[in-house]
This record gives C-alpha cells, sequence and structure tokens, in this order.
C-alpha cells in the first residue's frame, strides 16, 4: 500500500448530518486520528503538523445506516481510494453504532510525500451509488483519476499562538473544510457531490471539531479535511 500522509477530526470529534434517525436524533458521525508514539496510540489535533515518517490511524462510527467512501489526494498530487478497497471487499455498508477502523487491512498509514497538504474527501451516501435500488444520478464511484494536476503547493505553518500555549506546531489551515460549487475536486468525486451541495458549519473547542448542516433533507454528503504536512 502507497505511504498517505492523513490526519483528520481528533477524538470524539462529532459531526452532524442531514436527516433524522428513527428515534428523531440528528444523523452524526465520530471520527477519531490517532497517532503512534512510544509504541502505542496517542489522539492528535486535527491541526497538527505531522512529520514524515509518522504513523496514523482512523476510527469511524455513526448513529445511521449508509454507505462511506474516503478518498485521499496526497500532496504528490496522487489519488487514492482509501475506503472501500479491494483486499477488504466492496461492501461499504455502514451500520448505526458499530465502529469501522480506516484503514481496514493494516493497523496504520504512514505520513509521506512532499511537504505540503494532503485531502482526503468523505462521503457519505444514505445509498450505495449505481446500485439497483438507487436513483440514476446515483452513478457508481469511478476509480480515482490516474494523473490529476498536483494540488496547490502551499507549505503548513505553526499557529504562534498555539504554539506559544500549547508546545505544539498546529496549522490554523488544516482540518475541516466545506466542499461548495467553487471548489476543485477530483473528477470522479464532482458529479456526485454537485447532487446535493450543502453549506456545512465548522465549528472548533480544543481538540474537538463539529461539523453540522441545517438541512433536513437525505441525500450525498461530502466534505473535505486539509491534512498538513513535512
Amino acid at each position: 500500500m502507497q505511504a498517505t500522509a492523513l490526519a483528520v477530526l481528533a477524538a470524539a470529534a462529532v459531526i452532524s448530518l442531514p436527516g433524522q434517525t428513527g428515534s428523531g436524533e440528528l444523523h452524526r458521525m465520530e471520527i477519531t486520528l490517532e497517532q503512534e508514539r512510544d509504541g502505542g496510540w496517542e489522539v492528535v489535533d486535527p491541526g497538527l503538523v505531522l512529520e514524515n515518517g509518522d504513523l496514523l490511524r482512523f476510527r469511524f462510527r455513526a448513529n445511521f445506516e449508509g454507505y462511506l467512501y474516503v478518498m485521499n489526494q496526497g500532496s504528490s498530487g496522487k489519488s487514492e481510494l482509501l475506503y472501500p478497497r479491494e483486499e477488504t471487499g466492496e461492501d461499504n455498508r455502514i451500520l448505526a453504532g458499530q465502529e469501522y477502523r480506516i484503514p481496514a487491512t493494516q493497523a496504520w498509514f504512514r505520513v509521506a510525500g512532499p511537504p505540503g497538504y494532503d485531502t482526503v474527501y468523505w462521503l457519505v451516501t444514505p445509498l450505495r451509488l449505481g446500485s439497483d435500488a438507487a436513483p440514476p444520478e446515483y452513478v457508481p464511484l469511478p476509480p480515482p483519476p490516474p494523473k490529476p494536476v498536483p494540488p496547490e503547493n502551499l507549505l503548513p505553518r505553526c499557529d504562534d499562538s498555539i504554539f506559544r500555549a500549547r508546545g505544539v506546531c498546529v496549522d490554523s489551515k488544516a482540518g475541516p473544510r466545506n466542499v461548495d460549487r467553487d471548489s476543485e475536486l477530483p473528477s470522479n468525486l464532482a458529479g456526485v457531490a454537485r447532487l446535493r451541495s450543502r453549506e456545512l458549519i465548522i465549528m472548533h473547542k480544543g481538540q474537538d471539531s463539529t461539523i453540522s448542516t441545517p438541512a433536513s433533507e437525505s441525500g450525498p454528503v461530502l466534505y473535505e479535511f486539509r491534512l498538513a504536512h513535512k
């Protein structure tokens, strides 16, 4: 598996999504990023500027059923589908209350690639893309583009106020971001993302990040995380 730099929400990060569960609750997801340190795993800030060689892993849980697609566009410009993968099977259904680990076939991802930002795209759909039960606009997800245009070459920077207060290098430009109609997306995600464009409300509190949307309709939701690494 190609080494990839990945970093998303810290522990207990909560995402509220359109629609409701059977009990009337908003759809919610929890995504946890852990980094290997001294032989154990530790939660890290979503904006932490990572070092080349760092080992990371995700844990994912939702309070609703649906289908999950995760894709990374690295700082080199190459895109890679992280979930589902051929070696884990094509079944990407998520069940309420069940925890999923990404990657599922390996205990970690290693940070690699030129200094800059990776973008991890998280797509959640109520029906499997391309299934017989889905409407025609739910087209199957094509493979990641083989030769994408490399993303903008920016270098991560420490937020001075955070560094002084906590002694860690955190880039305030990293972390969760909206995907709107003007966002330049990898070609295989562009059609799905524009089915229903939503304005997400993003809030930060300590190591937690919350993404919510006021929309009550169901449908595909796409959001991204900018990941900083040296």
